[in-house]
């Protein structure tokens, strides 16, 4: 089943266009990366999936209009854009009581199992704990309502790489069961490589990449060149080319392997090295992506 469907999404800020025409679809179960730098629309397109701005063309979520149907759209929809919004003064318990009393899908046993595996006291102000624990009880309290959507606006932003790990894993392990959609954007992409099933690259309000994971390492070659081999390399229109200790590292996109292997050492690019390539100046949609 669909998830996320936008055809001809626009949005715009007096003469600034943030949204240019987007088409997307994401499937139930899935988890979408939406990576691009600031200012490319990223947020934007969050804020009208979950209603929280107008926008021009159409789109639906689970089955609803966000902006006509936010009362509704928002039982199934959990929605983190960054530890700083629970309250400082609260203790801990009080917030668990809180949800328990306003969201009739949460499970509090569920949240203080989670809480249970953290070092976070029942009885602790959250302006007293450290962001990491902030974090880890925001997750806790995320994880325990039963919704169908999860969308994480740079949900990492400012935390150790201890507490990235952590949170991804909780993510995959605590959380996600195949059913239920989560969509994530932020700036750490090679930590969020091994969780996704799908990626978007977003820039300037278009989407210039749009593919699955599985695309992605069957479409994408890197090689590492040999001196004697580069201008041979260069004559195939890699996308990107960049050096390392002095060795040269071509990006190829639909390349045929076995003739690239002649040309040097052959592996998978991670995802930041096709953000660096597709966000240079010239960037364009690759051939074979959806955008």
């Amino acid at each position: 089943m669909t998830c996320i469907e936008a055809r001809g999404l626009r949005k715009s800020f007096g003469s600034t266009v943030a949204l240019d025409g987007v088409d997307l679809t994401v499937d139930e179960g899935h988890i979408v990366g939406i990576i691009g730098p600031n200012g490319a629309g990223k947020t934007t397109a969050l804020k009208a999936m979950l209603g929280l701005t107008p926008y021009a063309g159409q789109l639906r979520v689970l089955g609803l209009d966000p902006w006509r149907d936010r009362d509704r759209l928002m039982r199934d929809v959990c929605f983190i854009a960054d530890v700083a919004v629970l309250p400082r003064w609260m203790r801990v318990a009080q917030s668990l009581d809180y949800l328990a009393g306003v969201h009739p899908r949460f499970d509090r046993h569920k949240a203080e199992a989670l809480l249970g595996k953290t070092a976070i006291k029942r009885a602790s102000r959250i302006r007293e704990l450290s962001k990491g624990m902030v974090t880890q009880l925001h997750l806790a309290l995320v994880m325990a309502i039963d919704a169908r959507l999860l969308v994480l606006d740079e949900p990492t932003l400012g935390l150790d790489i201890l507490y990235r790990k952590q949170f991804y894993d909780s993510l995959l392990n605590d959380y996600y069961d195949k059913s239920r959609t989560i969509i994530i954007t932020t700036h750490q992409v090679e930590e969020i490589q091994h969780v996704l099933t799908d990626v978007v690259f977003v820039n300037q309000g278009r989407l210039v990449l749009n593919c699955s994971m599985d695309q992605f390492e069957s479409q994408y070659v890197e090689v590492m060149v040999q001196a004697d081999s580069l201008l041979a390399a260069r004559a195939l229109n890699p996308l990107h080319e960049r050096q390392v200790f002095g060795r040269s590292i071509l990006l190829f996109g639909n390349g045929d392997r076995e003739k690239l292997a002649e040309l040097g050492e052959v592996r998978t690019p991670g995802l930041a090295d096709l953000f660096v390539a597709m966000m240079g100046e010239h960037s364009h949609p690759v051939a074979g992506a959806n955008s």
